[in-house]
């Protein structure tokens, strides 16, 4: 398959939006990371998209919508606390999961009765949806596994022949994957920590709770409610261990080889005698998220067999950075 590199133009929009007309599939930037789409209400057309990035049979996908209209024809009914969410973080890197309507095909959900929603923000997601005229599905736009796409290069190097058209947009602003919520159950259940912080949630709807999943892992009984739930995703070639303690730089300084390297913070760079990528201050959890994928994607390109990461703090968006961490790293995390 030869894979178009679409101008992030008008044109270069409505080329993409009649390839997602079409039951074709394109990656595109959005405020989280890339995605790749396909027509949400072609089962067809979104199947193509597990086999594009041997994505897990098991794994749902997020509808995206333009406005905040099109939400009820998708989903059974909104529950009170969705619509607050709704109104208050769209668009923005927020999905709610919700039951889905009968105009959902089965091979976005996994055959689940549930749907997981989100009207993003990124000017160019929405009017590539405008422009399809459809809602889109899609997942982050890397092979299954691997560090989430934050550049369209990062979509040439993992999708070119494997999908019709890339449109070569910015890099993405946030970084991670946006926050996941279940709304059909009291509490609603955060499933996946994102830049809607837990703090902020709970000041818009009360009291939530965090799945058990989002920082260990998910039990081998339990189906996967949304994306981002695997044991081990979002994983850079290199193995990567997450180092939680004061002693950071004298752990990774006596024990990393020279073909290793330590995604630190600020604060550490002097004090390292091996090679280093700083995703941020220590108290800078956006900085970190935004860091985060780019590095572990440069850390293969540098060459590094063993990537030491700082265990970074688990609250407001710094808990979606140690999500993805622990995955990154399949949970391998020493305490010093």
């Amino acid at each position: 398959m030869q894979t178009k590199i679409l101008p992030n133009t008008d044109d270069g929009i409505q080329s993409a939006g009649e390839i997602i007309k079409n039951g074709g599939l394109v990656a595109f930037p959005t405020e989280t990371v890339y995605g790749l789409g396909a027509n949400a209400l072609d089962g067809k057309a979104c199947l193509k998209i597990y086999s594009a990035i041997g994505r897990a049979a098991d794994n749902p996908l997020i509808v995206h919508i333009s406005e905040i209209d099109e939400l009820d024809r998708l989903v059974e009914c909104v529950p009170n606390k969705a619509r607050v969410l709704a109104e208050k973080y769209w668009p923005g890197p927020l999905t709610l999961i919700m039951k889905k309507s009968d105009l959902v095909p089965n091979e976005v959900t996994c055959g689940m009765p549930t749907v997981a929603i989100r009207l993003p923000s990124h000017p160019t997601a929405k009017a590539l949806i405008k422009s399809a005229g459809v809602p889109i599905a899609a997942p982050s736009a890397n092979l299954s596994g691997s560090p989430s796409p934050v550049t369209a290069q990062h979509c040439v190097n993992d999708l070119t022949g494997r999908v019709e058209a890339i449109i070569n947009g910015d890099d993405c602003e946030c970084g991670v994957e946006s926050t996941i919520m279940l709304m059909t159950t009291e509490p609603p259940v955060l499933l996946r920590p994102g830049f809607v912080t837990v703090e902020q949630i709970e000041e818009a709807i009360g009291k939530i709770k965090i799945d058990d999943a989002v920082l260990n892992p998910l039990g081998s009984d339990r189906k996967v409610l949304s994306p981002g739930l695997k044991y081990k995703h979002y994983s850079p070639k290199a193995r990567v261990i997450i180092v939680e303690g004061d002693g950071f730089c004298d752990y990774v300084n006596k024990h990393a080889e020279s073909s290793d390297l330590a995604l630190c913070f600020e604060e550490d760079e002097q004090s390292l005698e091996v090679r280093s990528l700083c995703f941020g201050k220590a108290t800078d959890g956006e900085a970190q998220a935004h860091n985060i994928f780019g590095y572990l994607r440069l850390a293969d390109e540098m060459g590094a067999k063993t990537v030491f990461a700082r265990c970074p703090d688990s609250s407001g968006v710094g808990l979606a950075v140690l999500n993805r961490l622990l995955r990154a790293a399949g949970f391998e995390k020493i305490t010093l």
